[in-house]
This record gives structure tokens, C-alpha cells and sequence, in this order.
């Protein structure tokens, strides 16, 4: 007797393109053939020479196009992801006092590195329940907000404001959501991000928008005596950015794709191109769910439902587990829910390079799967 997990579906359901993660996210064709046009010539080369330099100028000032950076912000760069700059944040971003908004797992993950610094006080920290986001409050002696632009694990997305009346450095944790969601830079001092989400890159560097406000905190820091481990070091980052080349050596396969997915953005419009994108998928998606008799956006609140990470509960006597083994089986991969977050759902990537069209074959392919059950 066949097991559920092997239902077929139809091949003319199914869509163009399988690959839904929220991270390591789609690569685009183009990106692979571009890398293996330039491989012999630019893989295997020192970091510290014009190759490789010149690819991630191209990088930074693509990226400041891209944001539209005003004077005086600069994109600095280094190696680790997301994780090592909320280190080193600790270091040479918060002064002495932080707030910081916690409403999933990866929104939290700051909070805990500030908390676990000898060297600063406990910060504040603004919570709300998962499905929902709390708001940042102007506080005396806190020196850096911490905002999240889009909770990974929930599908929260947040619009990005400066707190009225607030003084400190506004510091945004952007890694799924630098590329797939608006910002206007005038409201932040540092959104930071890594490129495997969004930017169909993959992980292990970390990048950061900053503003001079921001980069003479980490001058101020870095001259004040406090101590700092070499790999953490935004004061060095911020030299070797500024030469177009991190600390140490970095994947170079890593800075190639995110250049042409940055090139492919700006050719075509810029934010407004990408973010427009993700937009169209998360109408598809989210219109699918409310209209189905047996799933619905788990995020309540039809404006913090993110347009990048779509979260879908579904009904009680569906198995959306079962539903993700058997789409994975057909090729469409990495639909499955966060994992600490327990609830009986999917979670579907709508990062720039998904295109619409596939997300709505998703959708489709969900339906038949819940009607052969």
C-alpha cells in the first residue's frame, strides 16, 4: 500500500522553480552564469588585489545606489553573517544602553549578545506576542534602538521609524528583508543584513548601511580603550571597507552573486523593482490563504504580514508537515514551518528572485495535495 508522502502530482501543476527556503534562498540562473563566465580569471585570486577589490566596490557602490544612501553613509562589509555583527555591535555600536524590540527568535538573538557583554548595562527590551511586533519608545540614556525589519521565523514585517524624539543610533537587523522591502535611509544609522536571502548570495558575510552618526560611534568606541577581538572590529571593517576588502579573506563565489543580484536590481529599477517583486508574491500568497477553506495567514494583521517570509497556519486535521514531505518528493523544497515556533504551518520565501507566477503554482499545488489527502 503506497504511503500519502507519495502522491504525485500533476507536472503540469507544479512550478518553474521549486526552491521556496527562507534562507539559503533561489539562485538565479544568471548569477551561476555569471560566476562561471568569470571563474577562471576571478575565483582562486588573492582578496587583496584589483579582481576581487574591484568586485566588491561594485558591491558597495551598488548597493548605495540601491538605497538611495544619503552623504555620508558609507556600505562597510566583513566576514561572518549576521551573527558576528551582533558581536561586534556590542562593541564599537552600543555606547552603554540599549532597547531593543524582541518579537520572534531572530529578533531576540541581539538582546541576548547586548545582555551576555560585561562591558554594557542590561537593555531594555519591548516585546510583543509572535505574530505581532512591538514598538520602539523613546527613552533617556538609551544610546541604540534595535529594530528588526522582518521577524524570519514569523513572517513579521515592521515599516521602519526613527522613534520620535529619540536620540540614539537607530540600528536595523535587515537580513531577510534588505532587498525585499522598502526603506528610506534617513530612518536608520545602521541596517545590517546578509546576502543569502534576498540577495540569492550565500551566507557568511555580513554588510551594514551605515551613517555618520554610526561611523563616528565606532571611531569614538574604537579610540576609547574598550577592548575588542581583531574578528570583531568594526573600526578595522570599516578601514578595510573602505579599501574595498574585508579583514580577512572572504568567499569570493559569495561577493560575485551578490554583485549581479545587485546589478540585476539597479538595471531594472532598483528597490522599487525588487521590493515590487516580493509584493506580487505576497498578494498571490496571501490572497490564496484567505480564500482556502483550510489555511489562513497565521500574522492577523494584514499590514505586518511580511511580503518577503509568508507564514500559513492551517486547519486542524491537515498535516501541513505531511503537506511539506510530499511537496519536497515533487521537487518544491524548503517550504517547512520554523521550527521552535510549533505551530502547524508552512513558512514560503518571497524573496526578489521567486518569481509570482510560481508562488501561484505552489498554491495550486497545495490545493490538489489537500484534495488527495
Amino acid at each position: 500500500m503506497s504511503s500519502p508522502e507519495d502522491l504525485k502530482i500533476p507536472a503540469e501543476l507544479l512550478p518553474r522553480d521549486g526552491r521556496f527556503g527562507a534562507g539559503p534562498s533561489k539562485v538565479r540562473q544568471a548569477q551561476l552564469d555569471a560566476l562561471v563566465n568569470d571563474g577562471a580569471r576571478y575565483m582562486g585570486t588573492s582578496h587583496r588585489q584589483a579582481t576581487v577589490k574591484n568586485k566588491v566596490g561594485e558591491v558597495r557602490e551598488g548597493l548605495a545606489a540601491l538605497f538611495n544612501l544619503p552623504d555620508g553613509y558609507e556600505v562597510l562589509l566583513g566576514n561572518g553573517g549576521t551573527t558576528a555583527f551582533w558581536d561586534a555591535a556590542t562593541f564599537h555600536l552600543v555606547d552603554q544602553h540599549s532597547q531593543h524590540l524582541n518579537f520572534g527568535e531572530f529578533s531576540s538573538k541581539f538582546t541576548t549578545a547586548v545582555k551576555e557583554a560585561p562591558f554594557l548595562s542590561d537593555p531594555q527590551v519591548i516585546s510583543s506576542e509572535v505574530g505581532t511586533h512591538p514598538q520602539a519608545v523613546a527613552t533617556e540614556g538609551v544610546d541604540l534602538y534595535a529594530l528588526t525589519h522582518n521577524e524570519t521565523s514569523t513572517g513579521v514585517m515592521m515599516d521602519i521609524k526613527r522613534p520620535a524624539g529619540a536620540n540614539g543610533l537607530v540600528a536595523v537587523d535587515a537580513t531577510s528583508a534588505a532587498g525585499g522591502l522598502w526603506v528610506d535611509a534617513q530612518e536608520f544609522d545602521c541596517y545590517y543584513f546578509a546576502p543569502q536571502k534576498s540577495f540569492a548570495s550565500d551566507g557568511g558575510l555580513w554588510l551594514a548601511l551605515c551613517s555618520p552618526a554610526a561611523i563616528e560611534r565606532i571611531e569614538r568606541l574604537a579610540a576609547s580603550g574598550r577592548w575588542t577581538p581583531a574578528f570583531f572590529n568594526l573600526k578595522t571593517a570599516l578601514d578595510n571597507s573602505r579599501l574595498n576588502q574585508t579583514y580577512n579573506t572572504p568567499a569570493l563565489a559569495t561577493i560575485h552573486m551578490l554583485a549581479s543580484q545587485i546589478q540585476w536590481f539597479n538595471d531594472n529599477g532598483g528597490l522599487a523593482f525588487s521590493t515590487g517583486r516580493s509584493r506580487a508574491s505576497a498578494e498571490v500568497l496571501y490572497t490564496w490563504a484567505e480564500a482556502s477553506g483550510f489555511a489562513t495567514p497565521f500574522v492577523q494583521n494584514p499590514a505586518e504580514r511580511s511580503n518577503v517570509i509568508g507564514t500559513i497556519d492551517f486547519n486542524e486535521g491537515i498535516d501541513a508537515d505531511l503537506i511539506a514531505k510530499i511537496l519536497r518528493k515533487n521537487g518544491v523544497v524548503d517550504t517547512d514551518p520554523y521550527r521552535k515556533l510549533g505551530r502547524n504551518q508552512l513558512r514560503i520565501a518571497m524573496f526578489p528572485s521567486i518569481d509570482s507566477e510560481d508562488v501561484a503554482s505552489l498554491c495550486a499545488c497545495i490545493n490538489w495535495i489537500v484534495g488527495n489527502l
